[in-house]
């Protein structure tokens, strides 16, 4: 019973069963740096307030220094009896120094603030190396945005060819979603800027503690306004996996498109060898498994969201043993999170575009229909209403001589409101470059785009 920091309220010993089943150091040993870091903090502070002698937080900083050593070289014991690293690193520090001591570190505080602290000092953590992996990400999208301005290919709705656009044009459209992801994490670091260290149980501590002094030692801003909120919240590990779910909605949906284009029906892209696998089965075959993988990784990163709202919804404040399941799917989310982003950034950087594949299908399915029924609007004065009924005349017309609209020889044959003018609106590079509105395709409207995100990307200081 002595193993338990808790035991002199029980007379029997806990059951194995429960040992096994009440530990979480098996997933919160990930903390050992936070948790240590935190007591240091903690430690500097109880000094500063004359909570603990000079000679007593020497001892104990150098003895949290000796375990953060021996955990790193993987010469320190975990004990299942110890519950979680916050107690086996408080047990291993009353062996190095002295209960008489050591025991002293958890003065004015609790597990309950101890976990929320280490908690969100690795969130914070993570959230800003996501950052910095988004942005290698964007400069890579960027660069091939730089080469492709001039190459084009068809857009699509309903899966449907629509408009011809650049893969400059395209390949920006990520790069803007995960310039969004990159706002959306730096407002969870500016939520998650307070600190629950000092909250205690739940109501605070009656020693003369300085919370502010801690929370700036940690990194943060402030120290959180209500103790119970403190030892309670989890928001920021939920803004942690959602701004991962929506990272991997949009690596999710760019993996699809270079699943498609890579495949023998588009063809508009080749994936490396390196990045590739084949079959065991059929010689020829070379799989985008990487995108594959990345898209289904997604339907986890869900996953590990949905569970933490559920297990949340309904807990009375303050804290509850329920919270022990925080961590171990945020945990998994920032694991896959990190490899996909490294991978699917290291693939991108190798695959090559098909320029002329993608310009001959822009070939199929009528692409420049719009420009020729607004070319109507501006040079004829006719309503688009009307204008849209005499392209699709000449759709029609294109259909049963079995060309696309951009073959077709004579515009004027077919309707007699078109002149020469007309046929140089058959033309995809005019087309790309019609566009005047902002945030088109055309390629001075893209050079802006590019330079707006690198602008951007400088700012943030990322």
């Amino acid at each position: 019973m002595k193993n338990q920091m808790w035991s002199g309220r029980f007379s029997t010993a806990s059951d194995t069963l429960l040992k096994e089943f009440n530990a979480s150091l098996n997933v919160d040993k990930e903390l050992f740096k936070q948790d240590i870091k935190g007591s240091v903090a903690h430690a500097t502070m109880l000094e500063h307030c004359g909570i603990l002698k000079q000679n007593e937080l020497e001892a104990i900083l150098k003895g949290l220094e000796q375990i953060q050593n021996e955990i790193q070289s993987e010469s320190f014991i975990f004990n299942i009896d110890d519950e979680d690293i916050h107690m086996a690193v408080e047990k291993r520090l009353s062996e190095i120094i002295g209960k008489e001591i050591g025991g002293k570190l958890h003065t004015a505080r609790s597990r309950n603030d101890q976990v929320a602290t280490d908690f969100k000092l690795f969130v914070r953590e993570k959230t800003q190396e996501f950052m910095l992996l988004l942005k290698e990400l964007i400069i890579t999208l960027i660069a091939h945005a730089k080469e492709h301005k001039e190459s084009i290919m068809p857009s699509f709705t309903h899966l449907q060819h629509a408009q011809p656009i650049s893969f400059s044009f395209w390949i920006l459209s990520y790069a803007f979603m995960f310039k969004r992801d990159i706002l959306r994490l730096e407002n969870a670091l500016e939520l998650a800027d307070e600190c629950p260290l000092g909250s205690c149980a739940c109501a605070g501590t009656s020693y003369p503690t300085n919370r502010a002094l801690s929370a700036k030692m940690l990194g943060f801003k402030n120290p959180m306004q209500n103790a119970m909120d403190g030892v309670s919240d989890r928001d920021f590990a939920l803004d942690l996996l959602y701004n991962i779910a929506v990272i991997f909605t949009h690596t999710s949906r760019l993996c699809e498109e270079l699943i498609l284009f890579s495949s023998t029906e588009f063809d508009f892209i080749a994936i490396s060898d390196s990045f590739s696998t084949g079959s065991s089965i059929m010689p020829q075959k070379k799989n985008p498994d990487v995108c594959e993988l990345i898209r289904g990784k997604t339907g986890r990163v869900y996953g590990n969201l949905i569970a933490l709202f559920t297990t949340m919804k309904a807990l009375p404040l303050a804290y509850n043993k329920d919270m022990q399941e925080d961590k171990e799917g945020v945990f998994d989310s920032v694991k896959t999170a990190q490899n996909s982003l490294i991978i699917l950034n290291a693939m991108l950087k190798e695959i090559k575009v098909k320029k002329e594949n993608m310009l001959k299908a822009c070939k199929n399915g009528h692409l420049l229909a719009t420009d020729l029924a607004d070319y109507l609007v501006r040079r004829k004065n006719i309503p688009f209403r009307e204008a849209h009924f005499i392209v699709g005349k000449v759709v029609a017309y294109a259909e049963n001589e079995g060309i696309d609209l951009s073959e077709i020889s004579n515009l004027a044959q077919i309707d007699s409101i078109f002149d020469e003018e007309a046929m140089q609106i058959l033309d995809f590079k005019h087309s790309l470059n019609a566009k005047q509105s902002e945030g088109s395709s055309s390629t001075s409207s893209v050079e802006k785009q590019i330079q707006d995100l690198e602008d951007f990307l400088k700012a943030k200081s990322l």
